[in-house]
């Protein structure tokens, strides 16, 4: 018998069977991709242990207990928007609007030199769609950090900021992601996927870039050499097929360009925006994302847990339904706290690693391309 199948709980092993996905586990087990078929079932399916249990089976397979984090610090520059998406609690529409703000690139800089004594390995940089600053703001604001800190790693600008500079500026996609690439600019966040079904898009976030701009442009990094992350937004419209069709996309690019670093599913979170009426996704349901996703993207190697997002003890659960990373210490987040997060602003790099020693796993503090800088 395969080792795999031989290795895995017998008590996982039946309640699996007993759940009619006694097929599915024995894929899993034996290496074989899931269908978008599978993946419906799994999200269906009411036994949320069993599909974690398999879900763990394949995150110990690649990862063994080895928990992932870095020490990471949020700058959103701008909250000036164009885009009206109406799920966001972040994005003023006009400078001048109650609470819109664009910072000077000092005030930028300043909140990585406010850390110049402390090792700090990432900086996470996130904007509006700002129509009233030029395109040498962002070039400035990364040769800036640099400068102040030439050690650091900048993640930066999603996809969809890339798409409107690339409009907005006239230029290419490529022609943007060199000239940020040329300032400092060393890999992609995940963020602006939201959902990419066409119906929930319209609904959701009509006027920004669609799904096969955001994917084109995430090919476009790949191909020059640069890494990525991947995210969906959950809980709000979508519907579970599109869900599964979300999965199934980011699957198809990283088979084409093996760019994507990470997964991170984001729990839509209702205060502040247009969404109020709907409640959000519940802790079962972030549980059963975080473990379908682990199982259907069999080439992404890692799954993170947003704790911001997911609230602090439901992340370190998640230990077990498949995800390997905590993401990091996240000083200074904003674009959920101003959604309802009640999450703290900060966790230290103690709390990460107490956070994780506790759900039984072993810490490892990473950098952004996950090397690993020491095992704590």
């Amino acid at each position: 018998m395969n080792t795999e199948m031989t290795t895995f709980s017998h008590v996982a092993r039946d309640a699996l069977a007993a759940a009619d996905l006694g097929d599915l586990r024995d894929k899993v087990l034996l290496g074989q991709r899931l269908s978008f078929e599978d993946g419906m079932r799994l999200f269906e399916c009411r036994d949320i242990a069993a599909v974690g249990a398999l879900a763990n089976h394949v995150r110990e397979r690649l990862h063994g207990d080895l928990t992932y984090f870095n020490r990471n610090l949020h700058v959103n520059a701008t909250n000036v928007c164009e885009a009206n998406c109406i799920f966001c609690s972040f994005a003023r529409l006009k400078t001048g609007d109650k609470d819109a703000y664009t910072m000077t690139i000092d005030q930028a800089v300043g909140r990585v030199r406010a850390l110049k004594d402390e090792l700090v390995t990432e900086v996470h940089i996130v904007n509006g769609l700002n129509p009233d600053v030029p395109f040498s703001y962002y070039t400035d604001l990364l040769r800036a950090i640099k400068e102040e800190r030439p050690d650091i790693h900048i993640k930066g600008f999603t996809a969809v900021e890339i798409a409107y500079y690339a409009e907005k500026y006239d230029m290419t996609v490529r022609g943007v992601l060199e000239a940020l690439v040329e300032a400092g600019l060393g890999s992609l966040p995940g963020g602006g996927a939201e959902i990419f079904a066409t119906r929930a898009r319209k609904k959701l976030c009509a006027d920004k870039v669609d799904a096969d701009g955001w994917l084109g442009v995430h090919r476009i990094a790949h191909q020059m050499g640069l890494r990525s992350n991947c995210t969906m937004l959950f809980g709000h419209i979508e519907k579970t097929e599109e869900r599964v069709d979300h999965l199934l996309r980011l699957r198809g690019l990283q088979d084409e360009t093996r760019g994507f670093q990470t997964f991170i599913p984001l729990a839509f979170h209702n205060e502040n925006n247009r969404l109020q009426r709907l409640p959000g996704p519940t802790g079962h349901d972030s549980l059963r994302t975080l473990a379908v996703a682990r199982l259907m993207l069999d080439n992404i190697p890692h799954i993170k847990a947003y704790w911001p997002m997911l609230g602090v003890k439901l992340a370190q659960i998640s230990l077990s339904f498949g995800v390997n990373d905590l993401d990091g210490t996240v000083r200074e987040e904003r674009i959920y706290h101003m959604a309802g997060a009640k999450t703290p602003q900060e966790l230290t790099r103690a709390d990460l690693v107490e956070l994780i020693r506790r759900a039984g796993r072993i810490p490892v503090e990473r950098d952004t391309h996950y090397n690993v800088i020491c095992e704590a």
